[in-house]
């Protein structure tokens, strides 16, 4: 519901289907324990053993928030884990403790989604970063795949029944498509990267994350044959600026920079300067306030889903 509020439909609940038929079918597990297979002082390797990804994320976040306090940084990766959804949100929360956090995942090999400049095949996931820095009520927070797009913003269009906007994706002989449904095809079409006429920017950001997540971890990277599970190879990052430059220095420096940058001259017709989390926390305060908007499909599964369940629609 939080993904929802901040305008990252594609992690809402239309998820809620997709982690019920993931219990079902084996590719995670509830009640999972975190495994820690090696730590370090700032350092922890762990195993999720397939269990929810925001169950066992957050888990590593309290550990990795531990070292942070008291050493400066805590380091962690996690293999084996289920989808951990919105990276935005455990950089708020991180934020939200005074702590610089940089997330990083990749499918653990079992979903390629995007094509390489000039290729016409998925060869990666849409591996997504994020970064978070405190600023007072208003933290900056980064959140992007490294895609022209989320894959789950496709899968909202194609449970929606709806065209995707150009520059997402090209089908499988690599032409440019607006139809959901292509991604999903056998073969495959695929989902561009991130950087339009600089695609190679994009693509080589995402090739880094699924290395530094895939192969650091002691998961897996994308390969010819998939991996049988789909979920999330994790690299977190958290940092104390109290153990570097001083707590007092880090934001009076941010709250000077996010000021400068907000006074820069507007071009005709704009009338703000928007700065990363801006959309999130206004999104957020005016659908706390109308609610949020699910297309007819997306409801339809869910009151589906229910009724499987016994649990009755509004």
């Amino acid at each position: 519901m939080d993904a929802n509020l901040k305008g990252y439909d594609s992690h809402g609940v239309m998820r809620v289907p997709y982690y019920v038929q993931a219990i079902k079918d084996g590719e995670v597990s509830s009640g999972a324990a975190l495994t820690i297979l090696d730590e370090g002082p700032s350092r922890i390797v762990a195993d999720g053993n397939w269990g929810l990804g925001q169950v066992q994320a957050m888990r590593l976040i309290e550990r990795l928030t531990a070292k942070a306090r008291s050493g400066g940084l805590g380091l962690g990766t996690m293999m084996h884990s289920g989808h951990i959804g919105r990276l935005g949100e455990y950089c708020e929360k991180t934020a939200a403790r005074g702590l610089v956090s940089m997330l990083m995942v990749n499918s653990h090999g079992g979903a390629v989604r995007v094509a390489p400049p000039g290729g016409k095949a998925p060869r990666l996931s849409t591996n997504p970063l994020a970064i978070g820095v405190p600023s007072g009520d208003a933290p900056l927070v980064l959140d992007f795949s490294t895609s022209a797009t989320a894959e789950g913003k496709v899968r909202v269009k194609k449970i929606a029944g709806q065209p995707c906007p150009e520059g997402w994706l090209i089908d499988n002989e690599g032409r440019p498509t607006t139809d959901p449904n292509t991604l999903y095809g056998k073969p495959p079409g695929a989902i561009l990267p991130l950087g339009g006429a600089q695609a190679y920017k994009g693509f080589g950001l995402g090739l880094m994350i699924e290395i530094l997540t895939g192969a650091l971890s002691g998961g897996n990277c994308a390969k010819t044959v998939p991996y049988p599970k789909k979920g999330n190879c994790v690299f977190m990052l958290l940092i104390d600026p109290a153990k570097f430059g001083g707590t007092d220095c880090f934001q009076s420096e941010v709250h000077q920079l996010v000021d400068y940058v907000r006074s820069c001259p507007r071009v005709e017709g704009v009338s703000e300067i928007v700065l990363p989390g801006d959309p999130e926390r206004r999104l957020a305060a005016q659908r706390m306030t109308e609610g949020i908007y699910l297309d007819d499909e997306n409801w339809r599964a869910l009151v589906k889903l229910g009724e499987q369940h016994g649990v009755k629609a509004p």
